[in-house]
This record gives C-alpha cells, sequence and structure tokens, in this order.
C-alpha cells in the first residue's frame, strides 16, 4: 500500500523516525541478557523491553494506517494513540482478566495485553474496526472503540470520563460478590484498570467517581481500582496548567499516587510495578499519573497550528515516544538501527494487508442490522423466569414465617407491596443487590426497602454516597460482575444529574459490544408530581423525555400495589434472561393512597399477587373494557384521577367509560393503544407529565398512525413547566375536574 501524495502530520512523524534510525551512528554496546532488569534496582528486562517497543511499533502504524484509510473515505474515527505509547506497559503488567476501561488513545495498552491471547488477532481486529466493518469482532461496525470479551476490555464511547463511575463500580462489585459467595467471571484478586486523559480529571463525572474511591477507601473498604491518567498536558487546544494534575492527587485522602514517565519504559516499568502490586495486594484505589505527550493533534481534523506554534509542534516530535524507546533498545544492545528499520517496516507491510482486507469486508447496511443487539426479547424466556419463585424455605426465610407471607395478609398499599416484592425477588436472586442514598437502616425516604437490610445483610443492601452517578456506577459494575443491581435514585429530578450513566454507558454497552457485555439492572425511582406538603420541582418532577429517548431503555410505571409487584418480577426477568436496563418509575403521591373514591373506602388497596404471577412487558391493564363512549389512556397518577373521573362521568351523564392503564410507557404498546382508539373512536390522553416531549405526544402518533379513519381525541396534560410549591402546583398538573371537562369537550 503507497503511502498518499499529499502533506500531513502523520506522514512527517513517520519520516522523522525512518531519518533518525538512518542516520543513526552510535556503536552498538554487548547484548544484555534478555531475562535480566536492564538497570540496577528496576524491573524491566530486554524481553520485556522488546515486546514493549513492538506494540507501539504496532500502534504507531495502527496511527498512520487511519489516517491513510480516512484520506480515502475508507475509515471513520481517527483519534489516535500517537504519543501515548508508554500505556502499554500499564497493558503488559495488568493481566488480561483484569477489567479495563480504556482513554481513546490506549491502543498500545490493548496491543500489549493482546500478548496474553494469541487468538487475538490485535493488528486485524483494530482495522476492521476503524474501517466500521460488521467483522468488527467487539462492535460489528457500530462504532471505532476499544473493547475486546477474551481481554477483558469493555468498550467505550468517548463521553468524557463518563466510564470512571462503572470502573469503581466494578472494582467495589468484585469485594461484594466474594462477600455473597457469588461466583465472579474474573480471578477474586482482579484490579480494575480505568485510563483518561488529564483535561478529563476536571469534568465532575472524574470528580466524582475518584471521590467516591477515596470515599470507599478512607472507610477501608476495598476498592481495587487503578486510574491511569495519562497526561500529555492538553485537552483539545486547552492546555492543563503545569503540575495541576500531580497537585490534585498527590496527597489525596484514601488515594495513592504514583508517577511513571511514559517516555521512558524502562523507568516506567518499575513505577508501574509499585503502582500495580500496590493496588492488587492492599485492595485500594491507586492513581497512576502516566506522563505522555499528544503527537498528530487531538483527531485527524484538527488543525494543530491554529493553537500550537510550529515550534511547539517540533518540539513534541522531537520527543517522539518510539524515537526515545528505539534509542533505549539501541544503547541495551538489543537491537540495532538497521534491525529496528526492517521490524518496523514489516510491521507495516502487515498493517497494510490487514487493512486491504478489512476495507472489502461487509458494513452493517440495513437498520435492522444496526439495532439488532440493541435490545433483544425473547418473550417466553422472560414471562418464564418472572413466573419462577423462590424455594418456599426461602420465601419464609425472607418474610419470617408461613403466616406472614404477603400474599396470606390483607390489602395493601403501593410502598408496601413494594417492599414485599423486593424480599421476594431477594429471596429468589442470591445475587441480587439493593442500594442507594438511606436504603439501608432507614429503609428508604418512603420506607419501600424497610427490613431489607435486617434481612439481607449489609453485602447485599447498602447505603451509598449522595451522588446519582456513583449509583448508577456501582450498577453498571455490579452487573458487569454478574450480579442483578436494583439501585435506588432517590427522586426523578435526581436522576437528570446522572442520566448519561444510562444513556451513553449501560444502554449502550449491549449496542457498541454487538450483545457480548450487558449491564442489567433494573432502576427503582420515586417519582412524578402531586405529592402534598413536601416538595417543589426537585420532589415532584413530572420530566420522564429523557428517560423516553434513551435507546433500549424499559420505562416502567405502575400506578397500584398489585401491579407493582407482579410488573418488578418481569423487570426482573428482563435483566435476567435479555440483559435489559428498567427504570421503574414509582409514583411518589400513590404510595400511601389507599382509598380511590370517598374517604375510607380502602379502593386501592390491593392483595399480593401470587409469587407465579407476573405482568409480561407492555400489556396494559383494562378498565370497564366492554364501555364504548369513551376511552382514557393514561399511567401513573392519571389512573387513579381517571377511574374517580369516570365514575363521576357516569353517575352524572351516563357515560361509559373505558380507562387503559398503559403501565409500561417504553416501548410503548402502540397496537394496544391504536386497538382501543379503533374499538371506542373517542380517545382522551391523560398525560401527568409536560405538553411538550410527554408521553401523550406518542400517544396521539400511535392513534395517527395505527388507524384508517379519523379519531376524535383530546388530552390533558402538565403544563410546560416546573412545579412549583404548595396549592400552586394543583394550577399546573391534571385533575378530576380538567378531565371531566375534556371528556365533556369531545
Amino acid at each position: 500500500m503507497a503511502a498518499p501524495a499529499t502533506f500531513n502530520r502523520a506522514e512527517v512523524v513517520d519520516k522523522n523516525f525512518l531519518a533518525i534510525l538512518k542516520d543513526w551512528s552510535e556503536p552498538a554496546p554487548p547484548a544484555p541478557p534478555l531475562d535480566k532488569p536492564l538497570r540496577d534496582g528496576g524491573t524491566c528486562t530486554g524481553h520485556d523491553l522488546l515486546e514493549l517497543f513492538e506494540s507501539q511499533m504496532v500502534t504507531r502504524h495502527l496511527d498512520l494506517i487511519a489516517r491513510w484509510l480516512r484520506a480515502r473515505n475508507a475509515a471513520f474515527y481517527t483519534i489516535g494513540s500517537a504519543g501515548h505509547e508508554g500505556n502499554a506497559v500499564v497493558g503488559r503488567l495488568t493481566r488480561h482478566t483484569d477489567p479495563a476501561f480504556l482513554h481513546y488513545r490506549s491502543c498500545a495498552f490493548k496491543a500489549e495485553r493482546a500478548r496474553y491471547v494469541p487468538s487475538v488477532d490485535f493488528i486485524y481486529d483494530t482495522v476492521l474496526s476503524q474501517a466500521a466493518s460488521a467483522d468488527d469482532p467487539i462492535a460489528g461496525g457500530r462504532h471505532k472503540v476499544w473493547g475486546s470479551v477474551p481481554l477483558w476490555i469493555l468498550p467505550q464511547t468517548s463521553t468524557i470520563a463518563s466510564h470512571l463511575p462503572k470502573a469503581v463500580g466494578t472494582a467495589i462489585a468484585i469485594r461484594r460478590a466474594k462477600q455473597i459467595g457469588h461466583n465472579l467471571p474474573v480471578p477474586d484478586d482482579s484490579i480494575v484498570v480505568c485510563s483518561f486523559g488529564d483535561a478529563s480529571i476536571n469534568h465532575s463525572t472524574a470528580q466524582g467517581a475518584i471521590n467516591a474511591a477515596a470515599w470507599a477507601s478512607y472507610q477501608s473498604l476495598p476498592v481495587p481500582v487503578l486510574f491511569v491518567c495519562e497526561d500529555n498536558g492538553i485537552g483539545i487546544s486547552v492546555r492543563t496548567p503545569p503540575n495541576w494534575v500531580e497537585a490534585k492527587f498527590r496527597e489525596r485522602p484514601g488515594l495513592h499516587y504514583f508517577q511513571a514517565d511514559g517516555l521512558d519504559l524502562i523507568e516506567c516499568h518499575r513505577s508501574v510495578t509499585d503502582a500495580v502490586t500496590y493496588c492488587r495486594t492492599h485492595r485500594a484505589p491507586v492513581f497512576l499519573h502516566l506522563k505522555t505527550i499528544r503527537m498528530l493533534g487531538h483527531a485527524g481534523t484538527d488543525f494543530e497550528p491554529a493553537y500550537h506554534t510550529l515550534e511547539e509542534i517540533a518540539a513534541a516530535e522531537a520527543r517522539d515516544p518510539l524515537l526515545a524507546s528505539a534509542r533505549l533498545v539501541m544503547r541495551a544492545g538489543l537491537m540495532t538501527a538497521a534491525q529496528i528499520l526492517e521490524k518496523y517496516e514489516a510491521i507495516r507491510t502487515r498493517t497494510a494487508a490487514a487493512a486491504e482486507k478489512a476495507i472489502t469486508r461487509p458494513r452493517l447496511t440495513t437498520a435492522a442490522e444496526v439495532m439488532k443487539p440493541l435490545a433483544p426479547y425473547h418473550p417466553d424466556k422472560v414471562n418464564a423466569e418472572a413466573r419462577r419463585t423462590a424455594p418456599h424455605e426461602k420465601r419464609i426465610e425472607a418474610f419470617g414465617d408461613e403466616s406472614r407471607l404477603p400474599e396470606k395478609l390483607e390489602p395493601r398499599h403501593l410502598a408496601v407491596q413494594i417492599n414485599s416484592a423486593l424480599h421476594d425477588l431477594m429471596a429468589k436472586h442470591g445475587e441480587m443487590m439493593v442500594f442507594g442514598e438511606d436504603v439501608a437502616q432507614k429503609g428508604g425516604v418512603y420506607y419501600c426497602t424497610a427490613g431489607l437490610w435486617k434481612k439481607f445483610k449489609a453485602a447485599r443492601v447498602f447505603n451509598t454516597l449522595l451522588d446519582e452517578q456513583t449509583i448508577l456506577g456501582v450498577a453498571q459494575g455490579m452487573s458487569n460482575m454478574g450480579m442483578l443491581p436494583f439501585p435506588e435514585i432517590q427522586y426523578l429530578a435526581y436522576f437528570h444529574n446522572a442520566c448519561d450513566q444510562i444513556r451513553g454507558e449501560a444502554c449502550s454497552l449491549q449496542f457498541f459490544s454487538n450483545d457480548q457485555y450487558r449491564n442489567p439492572m433494573v432502576i427503582r425511582i420515586a417519582s412524578l408530581g402531586y405529592q402534598k406538603g413536601f416538595g417543589g420541582h426537585f420532589h415532584n418532577d413530572n420530566s420522564i423525555t429523557a428517560l423516553r429517548d434513551i435507546p433500549s431503555l424499559i420505562l416502567a410505571c405502575p400506578s397500584r400495589g398489585d401491579d407493582a409487584a407482579a410488573m418488578l418480577r418481569t423487570c426482573a426477568a428482563l435483566a435476567k434472561v435479555d440483559g435489559r436496563v428498567v427504570a421503574f418509575l414509582e409514583p411518589i403521591a400513590l404510595y400511601m393512597t389507599k382509598d380511590l373514591h370517598a374517604e375510607g373506602d380502602g379502593q386501592w388497596l390491593f392483595p399480593y399477587p401470587p409469587p407465579d404471577e407476573a405482568i409480561p412487558l407492555g400489556e396494559p391493564r383494562i378498565y370497564f373494557p366492554d364501555a364504548r363512549d369513551l376511552v382514557i389512556i393514561t399511567f401513573g397518577n392519571g389512573a387513579h384521577m381517571s377511574l374517580r373521573a369516570a365514575k363521576r362521568l357516569r353517575d352524572e351523564e351516563g357515560l361509559r367509560v373505558r380507562v387503559v392503564d398503559l403501565r409500561w410507557l417504553a416501548p410503548l404498546n402502540v397496537e394496544a393503544i391504536a386497538e382501543h382508539a379503533r374499538e371506542v373512536g373517542r380517545v382522551l390522553v391523560v398525560d401527568e407529565g409536560r405538553r411538550s416531549g410527554g408521553i401523550s405526544e406518542a400517544i396521539f402518533t400511535a392513534i395517527i398512525e395505527g388507524c384508517d379513519s379519523p379519531i376524535k381525541m383530546r388530552r390533558v396534560v402538565g403544563e410546560d413547566t416546573y412545579i412549583p410549591l404548595g396549592p400552586a402546583a394543583d394550577t399546573v398538573l391534571p385533575s378530576v375536574d380538567a378531565i371531566i371537562a375534556a371528556a365533556r369537550a369531545l
């Protein structure tokens, strides 16, 4: 494959390397023993140095070929690793079973780790990924990511620092699994590797994750995570202040700081050995400050002279780590310049041949192919798992005695039913974990987790620090290690603080790994408006638009206790069987609601469903299915209000009203919605969410697209505003009176 005729930075760096090697004139010393350290007190042998150098050369040629391919529109993501090749040392000194979450410049890390598994063709796999080929063994052509199942590298997207919380969570999960007797998919003494750039440390996500690790370690809790800050001194164009990284992390409580020079492989090997050994031995978080440089600009499209002088660019090129390693190799007597050049060109030839082959391989050509791993669903298996019960003796142990089994008790309200369902599920799934703010001793703000901590102990039910990103990161870590996490987010408004942990990470993992990695979890969120006497918008949040927009996220919202219990069983099964991420929205205002039409009527209390009963994904609850005058389609608090409105319309006007409680908000059962619309012809949608972006818009679309003849439609929705404190909230949310008025207007 011939080099391109156009001038580019990659070509300059390549020619500089060749020219300096061709002009090398220092005499070669005698070759040392390959199995002995090259420096007194060091750890790097001649054998180590040679293989590390080879991985660096492979990395460089993958950078070069990516830009060659991009110039011909045969590759699509050319952010490179040039200057960061020193991270090969971290790949060498950690195990291939140590879960790794990598920075986008960590090519050399993966190249070196691939030595552990000879069946991995690292060069070919990488160019397949660059070419967006469907044969790419990790993402199947969906994105250029560093990932590998046999190398335990979980694929990352490029959301800045978003992988740090789940790295911390994975480290925490390793210890938790051992405590509960769960068989880990990796060795018990594994550590977690997480690499990122110096600019990323300033992101709130990184700050929160590192703080969480240090917070836990400060309390002597094991968190074996190796944070690798690859410090090249710059973001895209914004310089990192000199010594900022060291000043910020060297004396951090609960965090152990090590520094390594990525331009000196021999010294780097010693420093990284110390860092890895400390992390693995002490089971404590380590911050490895790896000094690097950045060459070739930020990415293939970056015009570096806009913010760097030519002198600065030349100075960076003069510090090329590949040249530094070549000098180490030659001065150690391990290779001559001629031998290096021969090796370098052989790798070029191999890389070019791999690229030529890769660009002939098929790409994804249909939407169905692209979306195949996004939301797997096996209804029969899910429903069978949902209906599978815990052994009777486990249930007795969970609830105390036979007489206290919840199905033998009187009808209960929503919060109690959720609590009973969680006890049942914990008895059924020994790997299930419940955690969040205040969920343990206190039992949650609304006592939905009351008693779980005493019954199932702190290893399975535990409090977290006040950080939703950490909570959801811990959830991902638990699922990475084969557990079933049930994190609690205290309020819906707080979920938005950490939405990207679900949007950009948890829900994307199946997509970017071609369903080879999964993040199964059920996120319980106290949600929606109508909470009386407490709140403002942060306690009364009716905005679910952001959740609806997350690909593959399942969105469940029960309005009554028996539904909540049966739906939770299905949610757990969706996570177990298909690896799905579920957001379970619990209407706060209905937690303690007992009555429906009149005080004391007890019509919102329901028996606990038998333990082998579940509600399939998408199945709505239908009230008054024979009614034909009007159908109200709703969910959550809307179901409770709509039933009250339906009674008044029947009593006062003789209208027979059907009420459809959707229960499952994503994916919507559009077929059922359209069917009810066709049967009745008059539809009122009651959506406590906001006018813009709410569920009502999707319901209207389902009706318009699913009905051949025009349907009379109207909606009652929340206003496009935050929810105020006190009685003023009633002015911006749907009410029974508003529902009745809208029904009369249809």
